[in-house]
Protein backbone atom coordinates (compact mmCIF):
# COMPACT_ATOMS: atom_id res chain seq x y z
CA UNK A 1 0.00 0.00 0.00
CA UNK A 2 1.44 3.39 -0.96
CA UNK A 3 1.27 6.29 1.44
CA UNK A 4 1.42 10.02 0.72
CA UNK A 5 4.79 11.40 -0.28
CA UNK A 6 6.95 13.59 1.93
CA UNK A 7 9.57 16.24 1.37
CA UNK A 8 11.89 14.66 3.90
CA UNK A 9 11.90 11.20 5.49
CA UNK A 10 14.22 10.62 8.44
CA UNK A 11 15.05 7.05 9.36
CA UNK A 12 15.89 6.62 13.01
CA UNK A 13 14.35 8.47 15.98
CA UNK A 14 17.32 8.59 18.27
CA UNK A 15 19.01 11.81 19.33
CA UNK A 16 20.25 12.75 15.85
CA UNK A 17 17.05 11.76 14.06
CA UNK A 18 14.73 13.57 16.45
CA UNK A 19 16.90 16.67 16.38
CA UNK A 20 17.06 16.66 12.57
CA UNK A 21 13.28 16.43 12.34
CA UNK A 22 12.75 19.24 14.86
CA UNK A 23 15.34 21.55 13.32
CA UNK A 24 14.12 20.94 9.76
CA UNK A 25 10.53 21.84 10.58
CA UNK A 26 11.71 24.80 12.64
CA UNK A 27 13.68 26.16 9.68
CA UNK A 28 11.01 25.29 7.11
CA UNK A 29 7.50 24.72 8.54
CA UNK A 30 6.09 24.17 5.05
CA UNK A 31 8.10 20.98 4.52
CA UNK A 32 6.45 17.62 5.16
CA UNK A 33 8.79 15.68 7.46
CA UNK A 34 8.22 12.03 8.34
CA UNK A 35 10.21 10.38 11.14
CA UNK A 36 10.34 6.58 11.03
CA UNK A 37 11.65 4.18 13.64
CA UNK A 38 11.14 0.48 14.25
CA UNK A 39 10.65 1.05 17.97
CA UNK A 40 7.18 1.85 19.22
CA UNK A 41 8.76 4.00 21.93
CA UNK A 42 11.91 5.61 20.51
CA UNK A 43 14.76 7.16 22.46
CA UNK A 44 15.90 4.02 24.30
CA UNK A 45 19.58 4.83 23.94
CA UNK A 46 19.02 8.31 25.35
CA UNK A 47 17.18 6.80 28.30
CA UNK A 48 20.10 4.57 29.35
CA UNK A 49 22.84 7.11 28.67
CA UNK A 50 24.84 8.69 31.46
CA UNK A 51 23.58 6.24 34.04
CA UNK A 52 20.01 7.11 33.01
CA UNK A 53 20.77 10.81 33.59
CA UNK A 54 21.81 11.75 30.00
CA UNK A 55 25.01 13.77 29.65
CA UNK A 56 23.44 16.17 27.12
CA UNK A 57 26.68 17.90 26.09
CA UNK A 58 29.86 19.40 27.52
CA UNK A 59 30.80 22.95 28.42
CA UNK A 60 33.62 22.86 25.89
CA UNK A 61 33.57 20.71 22.76
CA UNK A 62 36.37 20.71 20.19
CA UNK A 63 37.30 18.57 17.23
CA UNK A 64 40.18 17.13 19.31
CA UNK A 65 37.57 15.40 21.47
CA UNK A 66 36.68 13.12 18.53
CA UNK A 67 38.24 10.33 16.51
CA UNK A 68 37.46 8.86 13.11
CA UNK A 69 37.09 11.18 10.15
CA UNK A 70 38.78 14.43 9.26
CA UNK A 71 39.27 16.79 12.21
CA UNK A 72 38.71 19.75 9.87
CA UNK A 73 35.33 18.36 8.79
CA UNK A 74 34.33 17.63 12.39
CA UNK A 75 35.34 21.16 13.40
CA UNK A 76 33.18 22.67 10.67
CA UNK A 77 30.12 20.74 11.83
CA UNK A 78 30.68 21.54 15.52
CA UNK A 79 31.08 25.25 14.86
CA UNK A 80 27.74 25.41 13.06
CA UNK A 81 25.89 24.46 16.25
CA UNK A 82 28.09 24.71 19.31
CA UNK A 83 27.78 23.24 22.78
CA UNK A 84 26.64 26.67 23.97
CA UNK A 85 23.96 26.63 21.26
CA UNK A 86 22.81 23.19 22.37
CA UNK A 87 22.65 24.22 26.02
CA UNK A 88 20.66 27.32 25.14
CA UNK A 89 18.28 25.32 22.95
CA UNK A 90 17.43 22.89 25.75
CA UNK A 91 17.21 25.53 28.46
CA UNK A 92 14.95 27.75 26.35
CA UNK A 93 12.55 24.81 26.25
CA UNK A 94 12.52 24.36 30.00
CA UNK A 95 15.26 21.77 30.52
CA UNK A 96 17.71 23.38 32.92
CA UNK A 97 21.22 21.90 32.85
CA UNK A 98 23.96 21.88 35.46
CA UNK A 99 27.69 21.34 35.16
CA UNK A 100 29.50 18.44 36.77
CA UNK A 101 33.24 17.60 36.87
CA UNK A 102 35.06 17.67 33.52
CA UNK A 103 32.47 20.03 32.05
CA UNK A 104 29.69 17.46 31.74
CA UNK A 105 26.21 18.96 31.45
CA UNK A 106 23.25 17.03 32.86
CA UNK A 107 19.57 17.92 33.34
CA UNK A 108 18.93 19.42 36.77
CA UNK A 109 16.35 16.67 37.23
CA UNK A 110 19.02 14.01 36.58
CA UNK A 111 16.43 12.20 34.47
CA UNK A 112 17.18 11.14 30.92
CA UNK A 113 13.44 10.63 30.50
CA UNK A 114 13.06 14.41 30.60
CA UNK A 115 15.39 14.74 27.59
CA UNK A 116 13.42 12.16 25.60
CA UNK A 117 10.11 13.74 26.54
CA UNK A 118 11.34 17.19 25.52
CA UNK A 119 12.53 15.94 22.12
CA UNK A 120 9.34 14.03 21.42
CA UNK A 121 7.20 16.96 22.49
CA UNK A 122 9.23 19.42 20.42
CA UNK A 123 8.95 17.09 17.45
CA UNK A 124 5.18 16.87 17.79
CA UNK A 125 4.83 20.62 18.27
CA UNK A 126 6.95 21.22 15.18
CA UNK A 127 4.53 19.16 13.13
CA UNK A 128 6.77 16.20 12.43
CA UNK A 129 4.77 13.15 11.36
CA UNK A 130 5.74 10.24 13.57
CA UNK A 131 5.79 6.69 12.21
CA UNK A 132 7.00 4.75 15.24
CA UNK A 133 6.86 0.98 15.19
CA UNK A 134 7.44 1.08 11.43
CA UNK A 135 10.81 -0.40 10.53
CA UNK A 136 12.23 0.49 7.13
CA UNK A 137 13.40 -2.70 5.41
CA UNK A 138 14.51 -1.31 2.06
CA UNK A 139 15.38 2.00 0.41
CA UNK A 140 14.95 2.23 -3.34
CA UNK A 141 16.38 5.08 -5.39
CA UNK A 142 13.59 6.28 -7.66
CA UNK A 143 14.31 9.11 -10.10
CA UNK A 144 14.80 12.26 -8.04
CA UNK A 145 13.52 10.66 -4.85
CA UNK A 146 13.32 7.49 -2.80
CA UNK A 147 10.85 4.78 -1.85
CA UNK A 148 11.06 3.59 1.74
CA UNK A 149 9.52 0.17 2.16
CA UNK A 150 8.17 -0.90 5.52
CA UNK A 151 6.24 -4.07 6.26
CA UNK A 152 2.93 -3.21 4.70
CA UNK A 153 3.43 0.04 2.84
CA UNK A 154 5.84 2.28 0.97
CA UNK A 155 6.65 5.88 1.76
CA UNK A 156 7.97 8.16 -0.95
CA UNK A 157 10.30 11.08 -0.17
CA UNK A 158 12.23 13.65 -2.14
CA UNK A 159 15.05 13.53 0.38
CA UNK A 160 16.01 11.07 3.09
CA UNK A 161 18.19 11.21 6.19
CA UNK A 162 19.93 8.17 7.65
CA UNK A 163 20.04 8.60 11.43
CA UNK A 164 20.05 4.93 12.32
CA UNK A 165 23.01 4.94 14.71
CA UNK A 166 25.60 2.20 14.85
CA UNK A 167 25.92 -1.13 16.64
CA UNK A 168 26.33 -0.07 20.25
CA UNK A 169 23.75 -1.17 22.83
CA UNK A 170 21.79 -3.44 20.45
CA UNK A 171 19.09 -3.92 23.09
CA UNK A 172 18.02 -0.35 22.28
CA UNK A 173 17.45 -1.29 18.63
CA UNK A 174 20.86 -0.54 17.11
CA UNK A 175 21.63 -3.39 14.72
CA UNK A 176 23.75 -1.76 12.01
CA UNK A 177 21.03 -1.84 9.36
CA UNK A 178 21.90 1.72 8.39
CA UNK A 179 25.37 0.63 7.29
CA UNK A 180 23.86 -1.85 4.84
CA UNK A 181 21.49 0.82 3.57
CA UNK A 182 24.37 3.27 3.09
CA UNK A 183 26.41 0.67 1.20
CA UNK A 184 23.46 -0.07 -1.07
CA UNK A 185 23.29 3.64 -1.87
CA UNK A 186 26.97 3.72 -2.85
CA UNK A 187 28.76 4.56 0.39
CA UNK A 188 31.94 3.16 1.90
CA UNK A 189 31.71 1.96 5.49
CA UNK A 190 34.87 2.10 7.60
CA UNK A 191 35.05 -1.22 9.54
CA UNK A 192 33.47 -0.84 12.96
CA UNK A 193 34.48 -1.67 16.53
CA UNK A 194 32.92 -0.97 19.90
CA UNK A 195 34.07 2.24 21.61
CA UNK A 196 33.63 3.61 25.13
CA UNK A 197 33.51 0.01 26.26
CA UNK A 198 35.03 -1.87 29.23
CA UNK A 199 38.13 -3.93 28.44
CA UNK A 200 38.86 -7.52 29.41
CA UNK A 201 42.17 -8.77 30.84
CA UNK A 202 43.88 -12.16 30.58
CA UNK A 203 43.44 -13.90 33.94
CA UNK A 204 46.62 -15.90 33.45
CA UNK A 205 48.87 -12.86 32.98
CA UNK A 206 49.32 -12.06 36.66
CA UNK A 207 47.02 -9.04 36.60
CA UNK A 208 45.64 -7.91 39.99
CA UNK A 209 42.21 -7.01 38.58
CA UNK A 210 40.23 -9.78 40.24
CA UNK A 211 41.53 -9.09 43.74
CA UNK A 212 40.89 -5.37 43.21
CA UNK A 213 37.35 -5.68 41.84
CA UNK A 214 35.34 -2.57 42.70
CA UNK A 215 38.36 -0.36 43.45
CA UNK A 216 38.49 2.95 41.57
CA UNK A 217 41.59 5.12 41.29
CA UNK A 218 43.18 7.82 39.15
CA UNK A 219 45.31 6.44 36.33
CA UNK A 220 47.12 7.38 33.18
CA UNK A 221 46.91 4.72 30.47
CA UNK A 222 49.40 4.63 27.63
CA UNK A 223 48.48 2.97 24.34
CA UNK A 224 51.65 1.69 22.72
CA UNK A 225 51.31 0.86 19.04
CA UNK A 226 54.21 -0.83 17.28
CA UNK A 227 56.47 0.00 20.22
CA UNK A 228 55.65 3.70 20.49
CA UNK A 229 53.18 5.60 22.69
CA UNK A 230 50.39 6.57 20.31
CA UNK A 231 47.80 7.81 22.81
CA UNK A 232 47.74 8.71 26.49
CA UNK A 233 44.52 8.97 28.51
CA UNK A 234 44.07 10.33 32.04
CA UNK A 235 41.08 9.67 34.25
CA UNK A 236 39.49 7.40 36.81
CA UNK A 237 39.99 3.67 36.26
CA UNK A 238 37.81 0.99 37.83
CA UNK A 239 39.16 -2.50 38.45
CA UNK A 240 36.58 -5.20 37.71
CA UNK A 241 36.33 -8.96 37.83
CA UNK A 242 36.75 -9.09 34.04
CA UNK A 243 39.35 -6.33 33.59
CA UNK A 244 39.05 -2.55 33.67
CA UNK A 245 36.30 0.02 33.27
CA UNK A 246 35.74 3.63 34.31
CA UNK A 247 36.34 6.79 32.22
CA UNK A 248 40.02 6.17 31.47
CA UNK A 249 39.42 2.60 30.29
CA UNK A 250 36.38 3.57 28.23
CA UNK A 251 38.21 6.41 26.51
CA UNK A 252 41.22 4.25 25.75
CA UNK A 253 39.17 1.31 24.46
CA UNK A 254 38.64 2.57 20.90
CA UNK A 255 42.38 3.11 20.46
CA UNK A 256 43.25 -0.46 21.50
CA UNK A 257 40.42 -1.97 19.47
CA UNK A 258 41.16 0.07 16.32
CA UNK A 259 44.86 -0.82 16.44
CA UNK A 260 44.00 -4.49 16.91
CA UNK A 261 41.55 -4.30 13.98
CA UNK A 262 44.36 -2.91 11.83
CA UNK A 263 46.64 -5.79 12.81
CA UNK A 264 49.03 -3.55 14.74
CA UNK A 265 51.10 -4.59 17.75
CA UNK A 266 49.24 -2.80 20.56
CA UNK A 267 49.71 -2.90 24.33
CA UNK A 268 48.41 -0.91 27.30
CA UNK A 269 50.32 0.18 30.39
CA UNK A 270 48.83 2.00 33.38
CA UNK A 271 50.49 4.59 35.57
CA UNK A 272 48.68 4.18 38.88
CA UNK A 273 50.36 7.28 40.32
CA UNK A 274 49.84 9.73 37.44
CA UNK A 275 51.40 12.63 39.34
CA UNK A 276 54.73 10.79 39.10
CA UNK A 277 57.06 9.41 36.48
CA UNK A 278 59.68 6.73 37.19
CA UNK A 279 62.42 9.12 38.38
CA UNK A 280 60.26 11.17 40.74
CA UNK A 281 58.55 8.15 42.28
CA UNK A 282 61.87 6.38 42.75
CA UNK A 283 63.22 9.47 44.52
CA UNK A 284 60.09 9.58 46.68
CA UNK A 285 60.60 6.00 47.87
CA UNK A 286 64.31 6.59 48.50
CA UNK A 287 63.38 9.57 50.67
CA UNK A 288 60.69 7.55 52.47
CA UNK A 289 63.22 4.83 53.29
CA UNK A 290 65.49 7.48 54.76
CA UNK A 291 62.89 9.41 56.76
CA UNK A 292 60.56 6.53 57.68
CA UNK A 293 62.80 3.45 57.83
CA UNK A 294 60.48 1.51 60.15
CA UNK A 295 57.33 2.19 58.17
CA UNK A 296 55.85 -0.80 56.42
CA UNK A 297 56.22 -0.78 52.64
CA UNK A 298 52.46 -1.18 52.29
CA UNK A 299 51.89 1.88 54.51
CA UNK A 300 54.15 4.08 52.41
CA UNK A 301 52.56 2.90 49.16
CA UNK A 302 49.10 3.49 50.64
CA UNK A 303 49.94 7.20 50.71
CA UNK A 304 50.04 7.02 46.92
CA UNK A 305 47.33 4.50 45.97
CA UNK A 306 44.40 2.79 47.72
CA UNK A 307 45.60 0.31 50.37
CA UNK A 308 44.27 -2.69 48.46
CA UNK A 309 46.15 -1.53 45.36
CA UNK A 310 49.33 -1.05 47.43
CA UNK A 311 49.15 -4.67 48.61
CA UNK A 312 48.37 -6.00 45.14
CA UNK A 313 51.20 -4.06 43.48
CA UNK A 314 53.68 -5.21 46.10
CA UNK A 315 52.66 -8.81 45.43
CA UNK A 316 52.87 -8.21 41.67
CA UNK A 317 56.43 -6.93 42.14
CA UNK A 318 57.28 -9.89 44.40
CA UNK A 319 57.91 -7.59 47.37
CA UNK A 320 56.73 -8.45 50.90
CA UNK A 321 54.39 -5.57 51.74
CA UNK A 322 54.72 -6.08 55.51
CA UNK A 323 58.50 -5.51 55.53
CA UNK A 324 60.01 -2.22 56.70
CA UNK A 325 61.14 0.40 54.20
CA UNK A 326 64.68 0.06 55.50
CA UNK A 327 64.72 -3.54 54.26
CA UNK A 328 63.70 -2.60 50.71
CA UNK A 329 66.53 -3.36 48.30
CA UNK A 330 67.32 -1.21 45.28
CA UNK A 331 66.05 -3.87 42.88
CA UNK A 332 62.84 -4.32 44.87
CA UNK A 333 62.27 -0.59 44.99
CA UNK A 334 62.74 -0.25 41.25
CA UNK A 335 60.40 -3.21 40.66
CA UNK A 336 57.74 -1.46 42.74
CA UNK A 337 58.21 1.79 40.85
CA UNK A 338 57.93 0.02 37.49
CA UNK A 339 54.74 -1.71 38.60
CA UNK A 340 53.24 1.57 39.78
CA UNK A 341 54.08 3.77 36.79
CA UNK A 342 53.99 1.23 33.95
CA UNK A 343 51.80 -1.71 34.95
CA UNK A 344 51.23 -3.89 31.87
CA UNK A 345 47.54 -4.54 31.19
CA UNK A 346 47.17 -7.81 29.31
CA UNK A 347 44.08 -6.79 27.35
CA UNK A 348 42.33 -9.59 25.48
CA UNK A 349 39.41 -7.63 24.04
CA UNK A 350 36.29 -5.77 25.14
CA UNK A 351 32.86 -6.56 26.51
CA UNK A 352 31.48 -5.89 23.05
CA UNK A 353 28.67 -3.85 21.61
CA UNK A 354 26.29 -4.88 24.40
CA UNK A 355 28.30 -2.66 26.75
CA UNK A 356 29.66 -0.08 24.30
CA UNK A 357 28.32 3.47 24.52
CA UNK A 358 29.16 4.24 20.91
CA UNK A 359 30.46 2.69 17.68
CA UNK A 360 33.82 3.58 16.15
CA UNK A 361 33.93 3.42 12.36
CA UNK A 362 30.93 3.86 10.08
CA UNK A 363 30.14 5.72 6.88
CA UNK A 364 33.26 7.48 5.68
CA UNK A 365 33.20 11.17 6.54
CA UNK A 366 35.15 11.85 3.34
CA UNK A 367 31.97 11.00 1.42
CA UNK A 368 29.93 13.62 3.30
CA UNK A 369 29.83 17.38 2.70
CA UNK A 370 30.43 18.82 6.22
CA UNK A 371 28.68 22.04 5.25
CA UNK A 372 25.39 20.24 4.56
CA UNK A 373 25.74 16.63 5.84
CA UNK A 374 24.69 15.51 2.35
CA UNK A 375 26.14 12.52 0.58
CA UNK A 376 28.76 13.16 -2.07
CA UNK A 377 27.80 9.90 -3.81
CA UNK A 378 23.99 9.78 -3.56
CA UNK A 379 22.06 12.99 -4.31
CA UNK A 380 19.15 13.57 -1.92
CA UNK A 381 20.70 11.57 0.93
CA UNK A 382 21.91 13.07 4.23
CA UNK A 383 23.58 11.25 7.13
CA UNK A 384 23.80 12.35 10.76
CA UNK A 385 24.97 11.10 14.13
CA UNK A 386 26.60 7.81 15.04
CA UNK A 387 26.20 6.19 11.61
CA UNK A 388 29.18 8.30 10.50
CA UNK A 389 32.84 7.52 11.16
CA UNK A 390 33.01 9.92 14.11
CA UNK A 391 33.19 8.94 17.77
CA UNK A 392 33.80 11.21 20.74
CA UNK A 393 35.34 10.60 24.10
CA UNK A 394 33.29 10.24 27.27
CA UNK A 395 31.58 13.36 28.55
CA UNK A 396 28.64 14.34 26.35
CA UNK A 397 30.63 14.69 23.14
CA UNK A 398 28.73 12.08 21.15
CA UNK A 399 25.43 13.75 21.95
CA UNK A 400 26.90 17.06 20.82
CA UNK A 401 27.88 15.44 17.52
CA UNK A 402 24.25 14.34 17.16
CA UNK A 403 22.92 17.87 17.80
CA UNK A 404 25.51 19.58 15.58
CA UNK A 405 25.24 17.21 12.62
CA UNK A 406 21.43 17.38 12.86
CA UNK A 407 21.50 21.17 12.77
CA UNK A 408 23.74 21.26 9.70
CA UNK A 409 21.61 18.70 7.87
CA UNK A 410 18.36 20.46 8.77
CA UNK A 411 19.62 23.85 7.69
CA UNK A 412 20.45 22.46 4.27
CA UNK A 413 17.20 20.51 3.95
CA UNK A 414 15.25 23.67 4.71
CA UNK A 415 17.17 25.67 2.13
CA UNK A 416 16.36 23.25 -0.71
CA UNK A 417 12.59 23.24 -0.34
Amino acid sequence: MADASADVAIIGAGAAGLATAIFTRSHAPALTVRLLDGAVRPGAKILVSGGSRCNVTNVEVREDDFNGGSRAAIRRVLRAFTAADARAWFEQRGLALHEEPHGKLFPDSNRSRDVVDLLLDASSRAGVRHHFGERVIEIVRLGQGFDLRVTDRTYRARRIVLATGGLSLPKTGSDGWGYDAARALGHTVVPTTPALVPLTIDDSAGSPHRQLTGVAQPARIDVQVDGRVATRVDGAMLWTHFGISGPAALDVSRHWLRARLEGRDVTLAANLVPAHRFETLDAHLVDAARTRPRARIETVLADLVPTSVASAIAAHASVAADRAMAELTRDQRRALVHALVALPLAITGSRGYNYAEVTAGGVSLAEIDPGTMTSRVCPGLSLVGEILDVDGRLGGFNFQWAWSSAWVAARHLASTR
